[in-house]
């Protein structure tokens, strides 16, 4: 049953989460789900750490201090998404970006906010030989009103759940994941939301009245629901009974978010990157990259040989 884990886990948690030791025998039982991924070879640490070089310098050519990044993590193509981890990066007064996201704590079992580097950001991907970063850049506007509350530490804190589910209900507020704690701090900034106790339910209320609509994930085997009772950090429970029956959850994938931005603010632009063993291809423009990193006529070419 713990190859179903893959098949639903959204949300991949970051092995940079993990401390050495964090995750063994007689932990808690997520604890199986926090194991350090496979050592990096030298060529495969090179090319990522190359990878995220070309994502520093998009982030520093364009945009005005904060866009919204997301990658590959876990190989969810089964269900027609590329995307799994979504994360909001910022730029320090000294120039330095650093991706802000929520990330399962494996050594405390419970979730956290952390600012990571561009190269672990672009390292935390399941397969080291191809991968994919998309970003988009905000208009000045969006930033100004999304940056405040993206700083705010409290409100950031109290955006986030004491309970993790990689599958959460976008909707609700007893579990939360990566892409949905993106979403609600979206509707902080751009709502204007002050801090409080009820920020995330606030939130929530703001992203239905915008028309925030994610489509419903077609989970298609009745074995992968079942993982709910056997898998660490997957629940069923958030979610209205209607779509378990039907075997479709709502849940805030980076593509929804996406086309949420986008809709909201249209000025915005996506950049997209990729690269296999032989190169990078980085694409402009909302029409994603072929399967396979194959680049197209206007597309840049980095080679990585």
């Amino acid at each position: 049953m713990r190859a179903l884990a893959p098949l639903l886990l959204a949300c991949a948690v970051l092995g940079a989460a993990c401390a050495p030791g964090a995750a063994h025998a007689g932990a808690s039982g997520s604890s199986r789900f926090c194991d350090r991924a496979q050592p990096l070879t030298a060529a495969e640490q090179d090319r990522l750490l190359r990878f995220a070089g070309v994502l520093r310098e998009e982030l520093a050519g364009g945009g005005d201090g904060v866009a919204l990044v997301s990658r590959s993590g876990l190989d969810l193509s089964r269900f027609g998404i590329r995307y799994s981890h979504a994360a909001l990066a910022w730029r320090s007064e000294e120039g330095m970006w650093s991706a802000r996201q929520l990330y399962y704590a494996c050594d405390e079992s419970r979730p956290r906010i952390f600012d990571q580097g561009l190269a672990g950001f672009a390292m935390g991907t399941d397969d080291p030989k191809v991968g994919y970063l998309s970003i988009v850049r905000l208009p000045p506007e969006a930033v100004l009103a999304l940056r405040p509350a993206l700083l705010d530490r409290p409100r950031v804190q109290n955006m986030l759940a004491a309970q993790y589910s990689a599958n959460a209900y976008a909707y609700g507020t007893r579990y939360q994941n990566c892409n949905q704690w993106v979403m609600e701090m979206l509707a902080a900034g751009w709502g204007d939301l002050p801090d409080g106790g009820d920020l995330r339910e606030r939130a929530q209320d703001w992203l239905r009245g915008q028309g925030y609509a994610p489509r419903p994930v077609d989970v298609d085997s009745r074995l992968l629901m079942l993982a709910s009772y056997f898998v660490p950090l997957v629940h069923l429970s958030d979610h209205p009974q209607q779509d378990v029956a039907q075997m479709k959850l709502r849940v805030s994938l980076p593509s929804t978010i996406e086309t949420f931005v986008r809709a909201r603010f249209p000025a915005s632009e996506r950049v997209e990157l990729c690269h296999d063993a032989r190169r990078i291809v980085v694409r402009r423009g909302w029409t994603p990259i072929t399967d396979g990193c194959k680049p197209e006529q206007g597309d840049r070419v980095v080679p990585l040989d």
